[in-house]
């Protein structure tokens, strides 16, 4: 079949991805020698993605050798990780989040550096950030949680104390932790978390043993491929409102101290998507119980013989038949199935958001994100970050309403702060009389 010139110039621009596509696997590995491994085709995929899709296992290994990248995403949205679930087969999910974790270690290693020198410039302080977490359905705001977080900076040293351990889905779990990253130390040693109530500590390691691994294989394979992202392509800010005759932009003073315009943000669109074509239906009936128990840290489904039982491998999907041109020919996004047929299901919810920006408040947006950077590994702290590093308004926001899932909105308020010349060095140590408890905290 001969193509139209254009369509002659696009296949000829992704060289690595015809290799994977017809199975050369000597040519793409003369290739990666003088080729960009992270190049995307029309349709966002990168020759990782079609590897994974269509089963080629010699390639993904060549092209995980060579770096390719494990967490991008094509037109769809989707990683090569997700596509390796759909496909099921139980050794690449693994070595893509082998992969996964090692590129992540190697990004943060990267910023550390960085990290560290700026804060070391930020003169020391104490913080206080209060959330509120509150739904449009009215029995579920009731009973959901509130909590004041603390914030300590001495140099390069940060210390978090929050009552609100975890916030999933819509479980959450109470406690007393304080979060210590000690930036003068190695990166293995920075990040430690203690639980105050049971006097326990976890040091957040950035290697994984090889069961710990293989248990998050077992979820992965056994748990819907969700993805969720705050979609911010048409958002817009404007200054709120007040007064019923008379309109004039709303202004506020927050926590008594800090004199602040009043934004509304619409445009803000919360997509989740979900696809499930890698479960049976018996496994959908026993997932839930099994994938609670693993979230509480027993882990551990063992044989017989004292073995861990490990999910097999799905047989692959069927071959589809669809040749190079055909597939590199389509409309952008609208290739032909290369693997199993998705089972699929989409949701957004619009959201309007409000946001009080002061000139008052002394710390800046940048160094806020730095510190953020820091506590990231809490969940809801890393949606607060991804939020503020947009482009906002003039100022700093000092009150913040934000989606956190479909039914519930976060409520940030920086109700506290104040420059100190030093924090008590105690504070960033963990106490003579706590225990190691490596488990504490499974997502860690």
């Amino acid at each position: 079949m001969s193509l139209p010139n254009s369509d002659e110039e696009v296949v000829s621009k992704f060289p690595l991805h015809e290799c994977v596509f017809v199975g050369d696997v000597r040519k793409l590995s003369s290739l990666l020698r003088s080729h960009d491994v992270t190049v995307k085709d029309k349709h966002g995929n990168s020759a990782l993605h079609l590897a994974v899709m269509l089963g080629r296992k010699e390639c993904i290994q060549l092209l995980l050798a060579h770096g390719a990248p494990v967490k991008v995403k094509n037109l769809a949205g989707w990683s090569p990780l997700a596509e390796a679930i759909s496909y099921g087969d139980r050794q690449t999910i693994s070595s893509l989040v082998r992969k996964l974790k090692l590129q992540a270690r190697e990004q943060m290693e990267q910023r550390r550096p960085d990290l560290i020198h700026t804060l070391n410039k930020i003169q020391d302080f104490y913080m206080e950030l209060r959330w509120d977490f509150h739904s449009w359905v009215p029995l579920v705001s009731r009973v959901l949680p509130s909590d004041v977080c603390k914030i300590y900076k001495s140099g390069s040293r940060i210390r978090l104390d929050t009552t609100l351990v975890d916030f999933t889905d819509m479980r959450w779990e109470r406690g007393d932790l304080a979060f210590i990253f000690q930036g003068d130390k190695e990166t293995g040693d920075s990040l430690t978390v203690l639980d105050n109530k049971a006097k326990v500590y976890q040091k957040v390691r950035y290697e994984e043993t090889e069961n710990e691994i293989e248990d998050e294989v077992d979820i992965l394979m056994s748990s819907d491929i969700l993805a969720a992202q705050m979609s911010t392509k048409a958002i817009s800010f404007s200054r709120a409102q007040s007064g019923w005759f008379f309109k004039e932009d709303r202004k506020e003073t927050v926590a008594g101290l800090y004199k602040s315009d009043v934004y509304t943000i619409t445009g803000l669109v919360l997509e989740s998507r979900k696809r499930r074509e890698h479960l049976s239906v018996d496994d959908l009936q026993k997932n839930k119980a099994i994938i609670e128990s693993w979230t509480r840290g027993n882990t551990q489904n063992l044989d017989p013989n004292g073995e861990p039982v490990r999910r097999a491998s799905l047989n692959p999907p069927p071959e589809r038949g669809v040749d190079w041109n055909s597939y590199i020919s389509s409309f952008p996004g609208e290739y032909p199935s290369l693997g199993r047929e998705l089972v699929y299901k989409e949701t957004s919810r619009n959201f309007r958001a409000t946001l009080a920006m002061s000139d008052d408040f002394p710390l800046s947006v940048d160094m806020l994100l730095n510190v953020l950077e820091v506590i990231a590994p809490f969940k809801h702290f890393a949606k607060l970050r991804q939020f503020i590093a947009m482009k906002l308004p003039k100022g700093f926001p000092v009150k913040v309403e934000i989606p956190i899932l479909p039914m519930v909105t976060a409520k940030i308020t920086f109700q506290k702060f104040e420059f100190r010349e030093s924090n008590p060095f105690e504070l960033f140590e963990i106490p003579e009389d706590y225990v190691e408890d490596p488990l504490r905290f499974p997502d860690l």
